[in-house]
């Protein structure tokens, strides 16, 4: 895998905390021994400016860049 490529995985949100950022659980299916990971994540850009909620029990998809892989972006909220 290349350095500059993130990594989106799937996840499910445990947690709300302040300032749109979010703790979330990672599907076991995530590749590079991702799954099952809980990380501190935050909403997009583009989620903010359109106002999308996203609450505690909603299935996200998340990326992961390769050098933190405790942190991550919200990148779309699924039904």
């Amino acid at each position: 895998m290349n350095k500059n490529q993130n990594i989106e995985v799937s996840g499910e949100v445990t947690q709300a905390l302040p300032n749109a950022t979010f703790k979330v659980i990672l599907d076991d299916g995530s590749p590079e021994d991702l799954g099952g990971r809980e990380i501190l994540c935050t909403i997009a850009g583009k989620m903010r400016l359109y106002h999308i909620r996203v609450m505690p029990g909603d299935k996200v998809k998340v990326e992961i860049t390769p050098y933190d892989k405790n942190r991550g972006r919200i990148t779309f909220r699924e039904k």
